[in-house]
């Protein structure tokens, strides 16, 4: 008999044993003859322990023996590429492009089926400036995208790939469609999502007429979903008043940046969005500030804002360039380049960085 079977047994026995209870020991009346009972009751209760105790006892070591029969069991093999990635990744964050991209592509040749391997190796291309050769990776990755969600993000990095290179129309091309399918599953907040991410790519892109079309679609799709409460109309709405001062100010309407920057402030002072929200606001100010020509307030409003995020780091450098600090400025170009996260916020910084740091050498 196997050690499953034998466990089996078991249970099952322990199931069927009427263990006689306190409630059907005092059940009636002793003048009915309980009393004459007594001893033969105790006998039976004497008798069921001894056998609970042998069948518990078997359980436990058939338990054991199981156990014992699946820490036998050799391990799943780890993915050989795993550990090449993560090498890659430390090496662009020390800043050897070169390096990491050579790592990321054996971790692709040791795994050519890998999502992650090809998805890493995207990442790695793009922030080496290998825009079209990131794009082939990528679409690798969708091609054998193990589900629906990774396929998207595969898709969605696609568009992010296009925004390094600060190339809205083909950013479009990826992003709109997956817009419109989420519209088509009543995923309004998910549409949103993309919409504000294409909308994001073309302001850094300088399409800024296009990038007000989309932020306004996104909003409208997110405040469209269904069991949506007042902290997510809250934050569709802070979201857009912070994207309408950003568009503002980039159009050089410095009242009209101030306006939209009030309405963010108001909707932040309900209380309503995650906390984390806050930090978003001194780097709309300093952004505003920024590109109004207020270089002083932009810098002190840049500095209270989130110091890992590669696109404030990004506009410090900047404001320093507008202040004559060339020193900090390269030191601040220099922090964006260790960045390595995929996202629209990398893919409009680093390449300024990356351009700023090849002219000053």
């Amino acid at each position: 008999m196997t050690r499953g079977r034998r466990a089996t047994r078991y249970v099952a026995l322990i199931r069927a044993i009427n263990v006689p209870g306190h409630a059907q020991l005092v059940d009636g009346d002793e003048d009915h003859g309980v009393r004459a009972n007594r001893r033969g009751v105790r006998h039976n209760r004497v008798m069921t322990r001894h056998t609970i105790a042998s069948v518990m006892a078997a359980v436990v070591f058939c338990a054991a023996s199981l156990q014992s029969a699946r820490a036998q069991q050799p391990a799943a093999p780890p993915n050989p590429s795993t550990d090449l990635l993560q090498q890659a990744e430390q090496q662009m964050r020390d800043g050897k492009e070169q390096q990491a991209v050579a790592l990321a592509r054996q971790a692709v040749a040791a795994s050519p089926e890998s999502y992650q391997a090809n998805n890493t190796l995207g990442a790695m291309l793009d922030f080496a400036g290998m825009y079209r050769e990131a794009r082939d990776a990528f679409a690798k990755a969708a091609a054998i995208a193990p589900n629906a969600d990774d396929k998207t993000r595969a898709e969605r990095a696609i568009a992010i790939s296009y925004g390094f290179e600060g190339d809205c129309t083909n950013a479009a091309t990826h992003e709109e469609p997956l817009y419109r399918q989420y519209l088509d599953a009543n995923d309004f907040n998910n549409a949103g999502g993309v919409a504000n991410e294409l909308a994001r790519l073309c302001l850094d892109a300088g399409n800024v007429d296009f990038a007000e079309r989309w932020y306004r679609m996104g909003s409208e799709a997110g405040l469209r979903e269904s069991d949506i409460g007042a902290d997510g109309q809250d934050l569709w709405r802070y979201r857009l008043e912070h994207a309408l001062a950003r568009i503002a100010a980039r159009r050089g309407q410095k009242a009209e940046a101030r306006k939209h920057v009030a309405a963010a402030k108001e909707i932040l002072d309900r209380g309503n969005m995650p906390a984390q929200q806050k930090e978003f606001f001194p780097y709309l100010t300093g952004y505003v500030a920024l590109h109004t020509g207020d270089y002083q307030a932009a810098l002190s409003e840049l500095q209270q804002a989130n110091q890992n995020d590669a696109y404030v780091l990004g506009l410090i450098a900047q404001t320093y360039e507008k202040l004559g600090q060339t020193d900090r400025a390269m030191e601040y170009y220099r922090k964006v380049m260790a960045s390595t996260t995929h996202n629209p916020t990398t893919a409009g910084s680093r390449p300024l960085a990356r351009q700023k740091l090849a002219a000053g050498k």
